[in-house]
């Protein structure tokens, strides 16, 4: 066991990364469960982003062009859950695991041919001057584009719920579907937009993973992040800040148990490879007992003629 390899710069450099796939999906799930709107299908629209990105991203050698394919890659398969939900009435939370397995499925199959390639690299971004700063410069200026697109859409996600006009209808929507409707505000429209946009975040960050956090294809590469997403949101209780630090204190330790096992501690694999998981489980269950609510009308189903 050498503790002394683990470097913690390169440590906290590549948490950022590890967090990034998991804050695209949180951020955008946010959105839709502020809306009222409960949809499990995170890892679902993940893996098919992550397909569609990556396909795009080797045929046209294009990494930009395969996150944009990503992003609507990711909202064509919301749509199908706006049919189920928005439409057809169907329950929310049997239409978001149907979602996952469709995604799941689908995935495996368009993705037979890409098994074993590597795609085009995005390249990392270098500001003149901070990226050369010691210390600071690795650790917050030498990253991927896509990642400081994370970060801005917290904040664009923030400020859009707390100042626009557009985030208080949204709330509103979320917190009392009927009063808005009888305001005059079209649920429905809303929410289906509120779909959408999640359905675009869990794109991207189905793409992060298979362009950049792991470049290549492979089965299932999404593991599990879609529903630890979906946790996330409850654990930042719909605030994005909070989604933010929640994302990096996950990264961090799944990029910590990964560090641990390469300096050889003597603590079998399979527990290190838990712990992500099992602290996801600890958190929520202390944060149950917080009084923040959930949205009011999260889950339910909207009639208009009501």
């Amino acid at each position: 066991m050498n503790l002394g390899e683990i470097n913690p710069i390169l440590l906290i450099a590549s948490l950022m990364v590890a967090a990034t796939p998991l804050l695209l999906a949180a951020i955008g799930e946010l959105v839709v469960e502020k809306a009222g709107v409960l949809n499990l299908g995170v890892e679902g629209m993940m893996i098919v982003g992550a397909i569609s990105g990556f396909a795009v991203s080797v045929e046209t050698g294009s990494p930009w062009l395969g996150f944009v394919a990503a992003a609507i890659g990711g909202a064509l398969l919301s749509l199908l859950f706006v049919l189920l939900t928005q439409f057809a009435l169907a329950n929310q939370v049997a239409s978001g695991l149907a979602l996952t397995l469709f995604g799941l499925g689908l995935s495996a199959l368009l993705g037979q041919s890409y098994v074993g390639i590597k795609p085009p690299s995005m390249g990392d971004i270098h500001i003149p001057v901070l990226s050369d700063l010691p210390v600071i410069g690795p650790i917050l200026f030498q990253h991927d584009p896509i990642l400081y697109v994370g970060i801005a859409l917290t904040a664009g996600v923030w400020a859009m719920l707390k100042y626009t006009r557009a985030g208080l209808i949204l709330r509103a929507v979320g917190e009392n579907h009927d009063a808005a409707h009888a305001l005059g505000y079209k649920v429905i429209r809303i929410r289906i937009l509120a779909i959408l946009f999640g359905g675009a975040c869990a794109g991207l960050g189905g793409a992060y993973i298979s362009l950049i956090r792991v470049p290549q294809w492979t089965e299932g590469m999404t593991a599990g992040v879609g529903w630890i997403a979906l946790a996330l949101v409850v654990f930042a209780s719909w605030k994005p800040w909070r989604a933010l630090l929640g994302a990096y204190l996950f990264g961090g330790i799944t990029v910590l148990q990964l560090n641990l096992q390469a300096a050889g501690v003597a603590i079998p694999v399979e527990y290190l490879a838990m712990s992500p998981y099992i602290i996801t489980i600890l958190v929520l269950v202390i944060l149950s007992a917080d009084k923040s609510r959930a949205p009011a009308s999260l889950g339910r189903i909207f009639h208009a003629s009501h």
